[in-house]
């Protein structure tokens, strides 16, 4: 690489470095691929890390995308052929299951909701668009973490602080996020009860992009006494042919 290659440009080649691995990299798997001394990297590196493009994982001195790297990405998704291609799927989903349905999307740690559709009798709900939650309390965004690595996970609730209590329910630690993670990936949808609003639960399922990248999730939001626990995987089903339809959508 020229030295007379501005930064950006060395930036943005990190970046889609970064992009294509599997998983973080050594500094010296990023050096090498960009064309850069390794005191240039690591001061590039750093500068990155600073604006939350990049995460230094040191326990294993790599290096992989930050959170500000993904919500770029997401940035993309969240505008408005993302609302085109899911709304249909919405307003269907509702007819069907009669009860309110949500669009939404990881912002940093917290779920922003872009659609909502609700039957002809809707309950009142704290949901609406634009709206933002703790993303560990909603099922929507834990839908969408369980389908993150787990540095990615890591990085953005490295401590106990990172975490929002709104009733008595919900993951307070790393360790309680991941193990409910782990579980809600496995059955492929998520379910919250009450850990937003008392006597409501909804149910979620994520969408993923053309790189398996979570890009959106679609919930369906009850009083928790409309729908008991043994009808919830009938209604999750329905829910998730909802989001594999919104991904084959996203594949074009």
């Amino acid at each position: 690489m020229s030295g007379n290659v501005p930064a950006s440009t060395r930036t943005l080649r990190v970046l889609t470095f970064l992009a294509t691995q599997p998983g973080p990299v050594p500094m010296e798997r990023i050096a090498s691929a960009v064309g850069l001394p390794r005191s240039s990297t690591y001061h590039l590196l750093r500068a990155m890390i600073d604006e939350g493009f990049v995460t230094h994982l040191p326990e294993e001195k790599r290096y992989g995308l930050g959170v500000a790297a993904f919500e770029i990405g997401s940035a993309y998704l969240r505008h408005d052929p993302l609302e085109r291609l899911a709304r249909p799927l919405l307003v269907q989903l509702v007819h069907e299951v009669g009860q309110t349905a949500h669009l939404g999307v990881l912002h940093g740690r917290e779920l922003v909701y872009l659609l909502k559709e609700q039957p002809p009798r809707p309950v009142t709900l704290v949901t609406d668009v634009g709206v933002r939650l703790p993303a560990t309390l909603t099922a929507s965004g834990r839908a969408l973490l369980a389908e993150l690595p787990p540095a990615q996970v890591r990085a953005l609730f490295p401590t106990p602080e990172s975490f929002v209590r709104r009733t008595d329910h919900g993951p307070q630690t790393l360790t309680q996020l991941r193990r409910l993670l782990a579980d809600e990936k496995r059955q492929g949808f998520a379910v919250e009860d009450s850990f937003i609003t008392p006597g409501m639960a909804s149910v979620a399922s994520a969408a993923v992009d053309h790189a398996g990248h979570p890009a959106a999730a679609i919930s369906v939001t009850f009083r928790t006494d409309a729908v008991p626990p043994p009808d919830r995987p009938h209604l999750a089903h329905r829910i998730r042919q909802a989001a594999t339809a919104l991904t084959r959508r996203l594949h074009g």
